[in-house]
């Protein structure tokens, strides 16, 4: 089996590790994650299925999950305020490379990453994205090129964020990411 993407909106707060936290444990409670439900269909909505936790802890459902991860935001275990430090050809490099690597990829791996004010410009034509753009560049078919760009840019067991505005405030927080497999 591949990567399968995953993305969720949450409410905007400053802290954005408190946010992450906050979303995972609310997946977690609906038990939105492998191997409670093997694979999810996003978008999440209120109809969304929701079984309830499976697992004891978030900490316990990534071990059940093994190498395939969760497939859900729980694998992702902290946000980075900059852009992914490995390009996608460093990324697959240091995935057979030695110990050095290693190091790297445990800076990488289970990261949300900030996207640059350049790839909010490139994509959106703005640094401040609204919840609308979002859904018609990243999630629809306005801008084929930067949403292929977009997708590519995320390596399997890592996501990117957005602060999504609305009258010119943060008023949520866009992740999407990448499963292990």
């Amino acid at each position: 089996m591949g990567a399968e993407p995953y993305w969720y909106y949450t409410d905007y707060q400053p802290d954005l590790n408190a946010a992450l936290q906050k979303l995972r444990q609310r997946e977690f409670q609906a038990g939105r994650y492998n191997p409670a439900i093997p694979l999810l269909d996003f978008p999440i909505t209120e109809n969304s299925p929701a079984p309830g936790a499976q697992h004891i802890s978030i900490e316990a459902a990534l071990e059940a999950s093994d190498a395939d991860g969760t497939r859900s935001i729980l694998d992702i275990l902290r946000v980075d305020d900059r852009p992914c430090p490995l390009s996608r050809d460093e990324f697959e490099e240091a995935l057979g490379g030695g110990e050095e690597f290693y190091q790297i990829l445990g800076e990488v791996f289970n990261t949300a990453f900030l996207l640059s004010p350049a790839e909010l410009m490139t994509l959106f034509g703005t640094e401040q994205p609204t919840h609308d753009m979002i859904q018609s560049v990243l999630l629809g078919n306005t801008n084929p090129n930067g949403k292929n760009q977009f997708w590519h840019s995320i390596d399997r067991g890592t996501a990117r964020y957005i602060i999504v505005y609305a009258d010119n405030q943060p008023s949520e927080i866009f992740f999407a990411g990448y499963s292990f497999d």
